[in-house]
């Protein structure tokens, strides 16, 4: 499923817990993986203008960089040897632009996230690699907590769709990945507060119908869940009821790869109780 894996490193706590994944997910799919840490120029400042790094400031920062690398590599992938490589640059274009001229499968990053305030916090870095990468993101601002690689498994895979026209690909990719693991797949439709019950009840039938039917279309079979709320309350509230180990979404379309990422997806991001997979 996974031919080649890409998890940038900034060197954080965070990191250490996604790595954690990274190497789970690597050994499992007998994926390349590679770590990346983007080098970001620190203007200096005269009075009048920035001025860039003197070369040999620059190439020290460089090789400063790859040293931290390899001794993260060597602490926290321990399972087998990972590519490194290290890049100057903008950090979110130069993720984005070397997972599309390597063609990665998937790249793999947390969140910000601290203590109480996890849920209101989405790293800039993050946010701009969720909008314009092409291959599905994992991510989540519970990395720091991960557990050790061997430990990490997968038994039941959540697929949160809103029946657009991404739908398929959401369930395509969840199923997929739920049958490399022998997980139970569920999915979750959210329907506005008041649509649930009473004379409103035939949407949320309707909601179940349509799920059903892209199921028998895509030879998918899931525990089909129609749950009201907002997006985000009802992805987390399902997540937590049905102890799921992983969340697939949707990013949007648009032309061109910016603009993907949906309001709504940043509140499932900072919310779900697991990691997230945005499509």
């Amino acid at each position: 499923m996974f031919s080649r894996i890409l998890m940038p490193v900034a060197f954080s706590a965070r990191c250490q817990g996604a790595a954690q994944y990274a190497e789970a997910l690597a050994s499992h799919f007998h994926s390349k993986l590679v770590l990346l840490h983007v080098v970001s120029p620190i203007p200096a400042y005269s009075f009048q203008e920035g001025m860039p790094l003197p070369p040999d400031v620059m190439e020290d920062m460089l090789e400063q960089g790859k040293a931290q690398l390899a001794s993260f590599a060597g602490e926290w992938v321990k399972g087998f040897a990972a590519a490194q490589v290290v890049l100057e640059g903008d950090p979110a274009q130069q993720i984005v632009e070397y997972a599309g001229a390597e063609k990665i499968d998937l790249i793999l990053m947390p969140t910000h996230g601290y203590g109480p305030f996890r849920r209101f916090l989405l790293g800039s870095v993050t946010a701009k690699v969720l909008h314009d990468a092409a291959c599905p993101v994992w991510t989540g601002p519970h990395m720091e907590s991960a557990p050790a690689y061997p430990s990490i498994a997968f038994r039941k895979v959540l697929c949160a769709i809103d029946l657009g026209l991404e739908s398929r690909a959401i369930l395509q990719w969840g199923a997929g990945f739920a049958r490399e693991y022998g997980a139970e797949l569920a999915v979750l439709h959210a329907v506005s507060k008041g649509f649930d019950s009473g004379p409103n009840f035939s949407v949320k039938q309707e909601a179940r119908d349509r799920i059903s039917s892209l199921e028998e279309e895509l030879a998918i079979h899931g525990e089909i869940l129609v749950e009201p709320g907002d997006a985000a309350e009802a992805v987390r509230a399902a997540a937590e009821s049905t102890a799921a180990d992983l969340v697939v979404i949707g990013r949007g379309r648009a032309a061109g790869h910016h603009g993907r990422l949906r309001t709504h997806s940043y509140a499932i991001l900072r919310e779900s109780p697991c990691p997230v997979v945005a499509i």
